[in-house]
Formats: structure tokens, sequence, C-alpha cells
């Protein structure tokens, strides 16, 4: 007979795959999410994770196209959804009859890019989205509530201080329109929104490799490192544009509903060197930054678009959103041990260790304090001691009640605390953690 053959258990690449105690950690960041969007009003979808090529990739193209995963099953052309946005856009042109504007929506699933592997880049991936679709039009003030979602997630994860950074995409083509570099505006764009990884003098050589000249670098530059009193420093400019005015306008109502929906004033700024790589966006941008680790980049980001459906439909559906990349977030949060100590780390609230023969009492407590919302577990192996104790150790179970014949007797339980070693007996009614 010829021997097993034994194939290695290994995950792919840019996968992530997690013990149960980083699940549950994992599990508590995207309840979270989930919580503070339905909070704000946002209504849950799930779009399929396989769409067909011709719909999932009209409007993709260079890079993105070249990541996407794509396969035929039989004569069909199906590819994995790479966003939310896209199967956002086409989910609302399919439903229009069928959905309430202005439609607020959230969606937390998995996308899939195949790109280059690196540290806490992944090809398959959680993306936490919202976005706040409007018909024909959408009034300024939802671009003010997106930031203050943001201070109530990451405020109540608590990773440290952090700061949204928010411009304006009109403020930056008028700025430029002004220049007379209305040609290279997307290039300049490009280059800008990197001047904080790679610093002012590369900015500059690149600039110049574009044509731009001395006079004109050196205004891009004193606009996009303004930090100060922005919105009076914009207006100072006395910039004739109607584009750089609108955007001026926009920030200003912005910035004050931003205050007005309680987020602190050193939580938020202007900065006029966001721009979103994305050509998509059109007016307000955003990125949020960990104070203490800016060499992170954006943690969550989105901005303003003008038509999202567009490829789909010739109704105009400006939108604003969203997203924060949930597995390369907690990647880095491991990486800097950002993750609070205190953060859950068992699903069990109680463990019950029997010390009996007949287990008919301890199932009966079980199911008593499951009906008082509380999550039990029973160790229904014969082992000894010993053996149950360090199972609700390994396990991080906070509470462990244990029942042998004196707690049957009395009709009690013995409750013990496993991180103090306090313990107590009492009734199964007293039970409280």
């Amino acid at each position: 007979m010829d021997k097993k053959r034994i194939v290695e258990p290994r995950t792919l690449p840019g996968f992530m795959e997690l013990l149960p105690h980083e699940q549950i950690q994992f599990n508590h960041i995207k309840d979270v999410i989930r919580h503070t969007y339905e909070q704000f009003g946002f209504l849950p979808i799930d779009t399929p994770i396989i769409e067909s090529s011709e719909v999932l990739l009209a409007k993709a193209g260079g890079e993105t196209e070249k990541q996407i995963y794509r396969f035929n099953k039989g004569e069909t052309d199906l590819s994995l959804r790479f966003d939310m946005t896209v199967p956002l856009a086409k989910y609302v042109a399919k439903n229009y009859n069928d959905i309430t504007f202005p439609f607020r929506r959230y969606q937390i699933g998995k996308v899939y890019r195949g790109e280059k592997v690196q540290r806490g880049r992944y090809r398959e991936f959680y993306q936490c989205d919202i976005d706040i679709i409007g018909d024909g039009e959408l009034g300024i003030v939802n671009d003010a509530e997106i930031p203050s979602i943001i201070y109530n997630i990451f405020s109540q994860l608590d990773f440290g201080k952090f700061t949204i950074r928010m411009n304006n995409r009109k403020i930056l083509s008028g700025f430029f329109n002004a220049l007379d570099l209305q040609d290279k505006i997307v290039d300049i764009l490009r280059i800008i929104d990197k001047i904080d990884k790679v610093g002012k003098d590369t900015i500059k050589e690149m600039l110049k490799e574009q044509g731009v000249s001395e006079d004109s670098i050196e205004r891009i530059i004193e606009f996009v490192t303004t930090k100060e009193n922005v919105i009076e420093y914009l207006k100072g400019l006395n910039i004739e544009d109607e584009t750089f005015n609108t955007g001026v306008n926009e920030l200003e109502q912005i910035l004050k509903y931003v205050k007005a929906f309680g987020v602190p004033d050193n939580y938020y700024m202007v900065d006029l060197s966001i721009a979103r790589g994305l050509d998509y966006y059109t007016g307000t941008v955003y990125e949020t930054i960990l104070d203490e680790h800016p060499e992170i980049g954006s943690v969550c980001s989105g901005g303003r678009y003008e038509n999202l459906a567009e490829y789909y439909t010739n109704k105009k559906l400006p939108g604003v959103g969203i997203s924060i990349g949930l597995t390369r977030l907690f990647y880095i949060l491991n990486e800097y041990n950002l993750m609070k100590e205190d953060t859950k780390k068992s699903i069990s609230d109680i463990v019950i260790i029997p010390m009996l023969d007949d287990l008919s009492y301890p199932i009966e407590v079980a199911t008593k304090l499951r009906n008082k919302g509380i999550n039990v577990e029973i160790y229904l192996e014969n082992k000894n001691m010993k053996k149950k104790m360090n199972y609700a150790n390994k396990q991080n179970i906070p509470y462990a009640i244990i029942i042998g014949e004196d707690e049957l007797n009395t009709n009690t339980v013995t409750l013990k605390n496993m991180i103090t070693g306090e313990q107590k007996n009492i009734t199964v009614d007293e039970v409280s953690i």
C-alpha cells in the first residue's frame, strides 16, 4: 500500500490568517467601526465578491486592471472585486428605484488585489466603507459629518492621538489654473501628495522635471505647506478663479460644521498638500494620521466625487465617503504595539469546570447564565483539576465557575476570578461579571 502523501499546510502569501485570540481583537475593531457607522444611520449592504468582468472593469485601467484576479468559469468572464466603490456604483444604478436618497450605506468585507506582497500590504483584505450618495445633488454639510464619524471611531479604538487632515480638490485645481498650469494639474497633484514622504527638495526636483518654473514652484511649496489660518491665507491670495473660490467657500462651511459636530479643534486641520491620488475625487478629501506614527501614512481616507455611477447610468449621483483598510490597520497596530492591553481576548466570559460525574447541574447553570446574556462554556472533558484550570488560563477566560459535590448539595457555585485569584461561593442568581 502506498504511503499517504502529507501536504504541507500553508497559507498563500498576502493572505492574513489569525489565531483565535488575534481574531477576537480583529473582530472587536470591526465591531466598533460597524457600530459607529450604524449610530450615524448608515445602512448595511453586501455585494458579491465575484462580479462579471464587464461590469466590474467598466472604469478600470492601468495598474488597477493589472492587479485584478480574473478568471473564466465556462464561457463566463469573472473578476474578484478590488474595492467597494465600483460594486457600490453598480448597486446604486441597479437599485435606483428601490433605494431612498440620500442613500447612506456601509459595507464591510473582503476585496482582492494581486499586487506585490509587502509588510502590511495584502492581496486579500477587509475594507470598511461608508458613502452618502445624492440623487442629482448632495449638500456640502454631508462632507462635514464624515470627520465626526472618523473621530468617533478612532477615539473609541484609542490608538493614540490622531489628526484628520482635510483639503478640497477645487482649491488645488483653481490655484494651478491661476498659475497657468491647468494642463499639468493631475501630475502636479500626484507629486505634491508625496510631500510628507519625500520632503520639499525632492518635490521641487520632481516639479522641475514637469517643466514648472522656479517662481511657480516656490508659490506651490508655500501654498501646500501653509498650516495656520488657512482660510484667511487662501482668501488673501485674491485669486479670481471660480473653481478656487467655490472650493474655499466649501471648505469654510465644512470647518464650521465640523466644529458643530463636536470634533475637538486639535483633532482636525486643513492641509493643502492632501490631494488623494484617485482621479475621481472632485471636492473635499480626507486623510487620517496617527500623530505619533506619521510614517504609517493614512489609516482612513476618502473624499467627495461628482458622479459615482457614470459608467452604469446617465443619472448624476454625487457622493462623499471614506474607507478604512481594516486588515492593514490591524497589522500596523500589532507591528507598532498599539493594541490596547485591555482589549478582550476571550469570547467566553465564564468557563464552568465540573467536578462531578453527572453534568446535569453544571449544564443547568450554564443555561441560566446564557439566558442572562453571559457567554459561557463548559469544560466537558474528564480531566484533572489542574488541566481544567490550565485550559481556562490559556483561553484567557476571565472567570471560572467550579461545581463539585458541595455546590450541588447547596444549589450554589464557586466563582473564581482568574486574574486576581479571588473566589466566592454564591447562588447562580448572584453571578455577575
